[in-house]
């Protein structure tokens, strides 16, 4: 069987390795640029792993560029597989392949369709996550699901790497035993129940922002759900200067300081204790941006 990966970030690189050590290393890997990077936060070269393995690699910044197209048209693949590419992907691509373009969502369709939906799952307090290997049509992540994991998650504790490392190990461990399956003449095809569907928004870096009005509790579910491998959530000093923020937890006493939201109220060498809007504290623990804060500043996001 034929076959074509194409993916430009760490799951892409994690679903590539699992392929070749399974033994069903792809003919083709189609990656982004070196240069286009940036365009991704979780960005990954599968460069090393092409040519570790002797896959032959193009890059291009497009997948309706005319040079793949006119290679994939020429080697006639069976199936394409979409792991980490954030494009939509054009009818021409969609008809290629024999089988189908296989993709992948880290959420369990049909509900979390849409864009950055690891996030959003931490931010609407969802209690299942999941992996989802499914067949894409021309729609939003509504295609027929070839393959599922669901599991367990608690919103009020995970974060963003817990939750993206959890959905792309289960990816890892369905697509090897999937694609021996196509290879051998299956090709399961579970209809999505659409009635059922959510759909999540595009979110942009100015919704990381700190709200220090909001309560203590829904400030730190931010932190946790855009963190690493995303940006961080952002907050400004007195002086314009940006803070990026990774970790924090609530301050164990709610009682203990008194101040706006947004004001220091204490520093202890690298961990900063802020006010929020509910009266109540968060410990910054790991954060980046001006070298000194001070005691007493006002930290302020959007209102």
């Amino acid at each position: 069987m034929r076959t074509v990966f194409i993916g430009a970030v760490e799951g892409s690189a994690v679903a590539l390795r699992a392929l070749c050590e399974a033994g069903q290393a792809p003919d083709l890997v189609v990656t982004l640029p070196l240069e286009r990077a940036s365009a991704h936060s979780d960005f990954a070269d599968l460069g090393p792993i092409a040519g570790a393995h002797g896959i032959r690699l193009q890059r291009v910044a497009r997948t309706d560029d005319p040079a793949l197209m006119e290679a994939l048209r020429q080697m006639a693949p069976d199936l394409v597989m979409i792991i980490g590419w954030s494009q939509l992907i054009g009818r021409d691509l969609l008809d290629l392949p024999g089988q189908g373009v296989l993709g992948f969502h880290p959420a369990p369709l049909p509900r979390m369709r849409g864009r950055a939906v690891i996030p959003w799952q931490i931010l609407t307090g969802q209690r299942v996550g999941g992996a989802t290997l499914f067949w894409i049509d021309e729609g939003v992540d509504d295609g027929e699901i070839a393959a599922q994991s669901v599991f367990d998650i608690d919103p009020d504790r995970i974060t963003a790497r817990e939750l993206y490392d959890r959905a792309v190990g289960e990816m890892a461990r369905i697509l090897p035993p999937l694609v021996a399956g196509i290879a051998a003449g299956e090709r399961p095809a579970i209809p999505q129940d659409h009635d059922a569907a959510t759909i999540c928004a595009r979110r942009r870096p100015e919704d990381g922002e700190i709200d220090w009005t909001r309560s203590a509790a829904m400030i730190e579910r931010l932190i946790r759900a855009v963190g690493p491998p995303y940006p961080g959530a952002t907050t400004r000093t007195g002086k314009s200067e940006i803070v990026t923020v990774t970790c924090a937890r609530l301050h164990p006493r709610s009682d203990r300081f008194i101040g706006l939201p947004g004001q220091i109220q204490h520093i202890d060498g690298r961990e900063v204790t802020v006010m929020c809007g509910d009266g109540r504290c968060l410990d910054l623990l790991d954060w980046s941006g001006p070298v000194r804060l001070g005691r007493h500043a006002i930290l302020g996001g959007r209102a």
